[in-house]
């Protein structure tokens, strides 16, 4: 069994109910188990435009390879009308492959650790509630990572 960490956003039409249907397919998914999920954040979009994202991230338990959880995932944001015109287009729902345990690795479909995580306070703010000391290899500590990127806009919501 792995740990993975999966990153969740969506900016158009229902939000907040997006992710909470994709967290309903993360612990429906085989040979898994959803061990915990973040608060909800709201964050501007970055390198983009359109209205401001919600994000959470998720701890996940699982036997699946990284690629079979990679196309497991996609196959969520297409039951929830994802559609990608464009790099960063705004969108329903964006499941993202953060971590699985501290490997690394460099495929054509597939980058682990992700390859902007360290970058995203969108990402790191929610990885840092579950697991602040957790290590991204190569790049350090979660919870200095997000004192990097202090000065990205992110709000914890209530839940």
């Amino acid at each position: 069994m792995a740990r993975a960490w999966i990153g969740l956003g969506a900016n158009l039409g229902d939000a907040r109910a997006a992710i909470e249907a994709a967290l309903q397919a993360l612990r429906a998914l085989p040979d898994s188990t959803l061990l915990r999920r973040s608060s909800l954040y709201r964050s501007a979009p970055i390198d983009s435009s359109g209205p401001d994202y919600l994000n959470a991230v998720a701890e996940l338990e699982t036997a699946l390879a990284p690629h079979d959880l990679l196309a497991r995932l996609q196959a969520i944001e297409q039951d929830h009308g994802r559609e990608r015109p464009y790099r960063n287009a705004p969108r329903t729902l964006d499941l993202d492959l953060l971590l699985v345990d501290d490997r690394v690795l460099a495929t054509d479909d597939l980058v682990l650790p992700h390859p902007r995580l360290h970058e995203r306070a969108f990402v790191l703010a929610p990885l840092a509630e579950l697991a602040p000391a957790l290590a991204v290899p190569g790049h350090g500590q979660v919870d200095a990572l997000l004192a990097l990127v202090a000065g990205q806009r992110i709000e914890r919501l209530e839940s």
